[in-house]
């Protein structure tokens, strides 16, 4: 097997007869598909790499199904499948995202996008549906009750866990098997798309096209839409997308299957629960990968799921759920970075250096680390162990200790430093951790002075975060 940039090359070369003048690698997204511009002569087309075979085969055979359906999809120009590539039409590089996130842009002008979107969705998820070989889906034939336990636990062990949200494990499978049961009693005989979002969808020769559908599957008409609707980056205001819902169900309500109290009545546990698989990538991706731009997304995720937790009916009762994600909701980490507010947010952590150091929601970067190792540290005597940088004896003890004093002032110089000019330059947040070996006594105090030294200062919102002093579980 050659490599597969020169399989990529000879390819071209082999459809178009000519070398291409250029192979250009695209930006890399959440998945480790890798996917290049190569053109010639004023022509261009999009290759992409995958070694998974499975993966590309499911992605080919959607895509014919799709354009035999009448949908938007890229051409296939050419499959190699000893090398992992595929040859594909270009769609340029504006999709929806860009769109709606612009700064200048207004909801009069993306609103036509999403009711074009949108019209085309009998085509995307029941035309496309008949005749379909779904034993032909990756990595499962539908969004079935097992697929649906694999995103709950999903979000469970890496959202809730790397987020120290505390959860009861029992009380929570027992609710997610009773969601998981609701659920599947929706109507689910249709072509689910599984990553229905904004930059999935291209804007070509003014209409809207939609590419990475190689996880679709069968499902409920529901979980595209709620994708489409509640994603965390587009941030949609909440009327937009009653209306857009709305929108949904008068374009579909001239099909004889379509029951529109039926939809609705599990349309929220599917806007739910794809939020929650959301989150199990945010955490995946952003505390595990440590790729930024999935971090970015929870704070404006957390918000969505805020709005859903209440105003809509999951139409099953869920309690110990609902405890969770209340309480996710309320980490003071989220608050702070989903603020609306005018004012500077200051996010100050203590932590522990063995759990490395804290992600920084706002997307800036991180801002000051301070290394508290180098102080006094009263963990290592028996008679602070137990407690933290809170508890007075402890306290007591560092203020005794001439340099911490020292130590504090160098900090609380450059830390108002920072506001003052933050605040004059107009920025919106700044993130300020201290660190030690257990998280729980020097750099908590270091957190908490800094904290009163804040206190009253015009312009800024303070949220201060202890992040070894939470557990992990609830008995």
């Amino acid at each position: 097997m050659i490599s597969y940039q020169r399989a990529i090359k000879e390819a071209f070369k082999n459809f178009t007869g000519v070398d291409a003048e250029f192979m250009v690698l695209l930006p890399l997204s959440g998945s480790n598909r890798m996917y290049f511009r190569l053109g010639s002569n004023g022509k261009t087309l999009i290759a992409a790499y995958n070694p998974d075979t499975a993966e590309n085969e499911a992605f080919i055979y959607i895509t014919s199904q799709l354009r035999k359906a009448g949908v938007n999809a890229p051409e296939v120009y050419l499959y190699d499948p000893e090398n992992h590539i595929y040859l594909q039409q270009d769609l340029g590089d504006v999709d929806l995202f860009q769109m709606v996130s612009e700064p200048q842009a207004k909801e009069a002008s993306y609103l036509p996008w999403y009711k074009e979107v949108i019209g085309s969705m009998p085509m995307l998820q029941y035309e496309s549906a008949r005749n379909f070989d779904f034993s032909v889906c990756y990595p499962r034939e539908a969004f079935d009750r097992q697929s649906m336990l694999w995103d709950l636990n999903y979000f469970k062990y890496h959202f809730l866990k790397l987020a120290y949200t505390p959860f009861h494990e029992q009380k929570l499978e027992d609710d997610f098997q009773r969601f998981v049961d609701f659920l599947c009693e929706a109507p689910s005989d249709f072509f689910l798309y599984r990553d229905f979002q904004s930059r999935n969808i291209m804007i070509h020769v003014n209409k809207p096209w939609f590419i990475d559908y190689q996880g679709g599957r069968r499902g409920a008409l529901q979980y595209d839409l709620a994708s489409l609707l509640f994603e965390a980056k587009t941030s949609l205001k909440p009327a937009l997308r009653e209306e857009l819902k709305n929108f949904y169900i008068q374009t579909f309500s001239s099909y004889p299957f379509f029951n529109k109290e039926q939809f609705l009545l599990y349309y929220p546990g599917f806007v739910l629960i794809r939020l929650l698989q959301a989150f199990g990538t945010y955490g995946y991706r952003g505390y595990f990968e440590r790729k930024p731009l999935f971090l970015q997304s929870i704070p404006p995720a957390v918000k969505n799921l805020k709005w859903v937790l209440e105003n809509y009916d999951p139409g099953i009762k869920l309690p110990h759920l609902f405890t969770v994600l209340k309480r996710m909701i309320d980490q003071p980490a989220f608050q702070g970075s989903a603020s609306d507010s005018d004012k500077l947010q200051v996010t100050l952590y203590s932590f522990s250096y063995r759990k490395g150091i804290p992600d920084d929601l706002s997307g800036n970067g991180g801002g000051y680390v301070f290394d508290c190792r180098l102080l006094p540290n009263p963990g290592a005597l028996d008679q602070f162990k137990e407690l933290t940088g809170k508890d007075q004896p402890v306290i007591g003890y560092l203020k005794d200790k001439g340099e911490v004093e020292e130590f504090l002032a160098s900090v609380n110089k450059i830390v108002s430093g920072a506001v003052d000019e933050y605040i004059r330059r107009g920025y919106k947040h700044l993130m300020v951790s201290f660190g030690c070996t257990g998280g729980r006594h020097r750099s908590v105090f270091c957190a908490e002075n800094v904290k009163k030294h804040l206190a009253g200062k015009e312009g800024i919102e303070t949220t201060l975060i202890h992040r070894e002093l939470k557990t992990h579980m609830l008995d």
